[in-house]
């Protein structure tokens, strides 16, 4: 076999338990990965909405991204997001049932705020242990989620955002770069 120059894999925090480590990893995983690919951002890209600006923005989906962990961070502990995050962060949706607008988000802002909530969240899992994971916690309309899923739907959560931004990233320069 060739020598191989680059090896993928998730790399599970040693302080957590085996599964939940494994569950966090994917997450943090796609974290990084998003990371990546907004970190040099200019402040115009952030804002754009797509050609016809009728999608959301990259600032509107980073923030979005941001808020729902921040949600899990609380809803993996049975309880409710404090106030006092929600006047910081927003809520995850405006009164339209939408993202809220962003217009002023930097990438240097969203990258501390989301490594902020992030290590919220890396903080509660540790706190986990594998058998905590079939522990039912509260979802949304008043429906419960298995840790379990809850780890993955987080990680998922971000892989799917993360394509709308390519797409945005994309027309983004094929409209004023190229």
């Amino acid at each position: 076999m060739d020598e191989m120059t680059n090896i993928n894999d998730l790399s599970p925090d040693p302080a957590m338990t085996p599964v939940v480590g494994l569950l966090h990893a994917m997450v943090d995983y796609n974290d990084e990965r998003l990371i990546r690919l907004v970190k040099d951002m200019s402040a115009e890209e952030l804002q754009f909405k797509g050609p016809a600006h009728d999608v959301n923005s990259t600032a509107q989906l980073l923030r979005h991204i941001s808020v729902v962990l921040l949600h899990w961070v609380f809803r993996l502990q049975s309880q409710e997001v404090p106030a006092g995050y929600t006047e910081k962060y927003g809520p995850m949706f405006d009164a339209d049932g939408k993202l809220p607008l962003i217009p002023d988000l930097t990438i240097q802002t969203w990258l501390q705020e989301h490594s902020s909530i992030r290590e919220m969240f890396r903080s509660v899992c540790l706190s986990l242990q594998d058998h905590d994971l079939e522990r039912v916690v509260p979802y949304e309309n008043g429906e419960g989620a298995v840790i379990r899923w809850s780890l993955f739907h987080i990680a998922d959560h971000c892989r799917h955002h993360y394509a709308h931004i390519v797409y945005l990233r994309r027309t983004y320069s094929e409209q004023f770069k190229g």
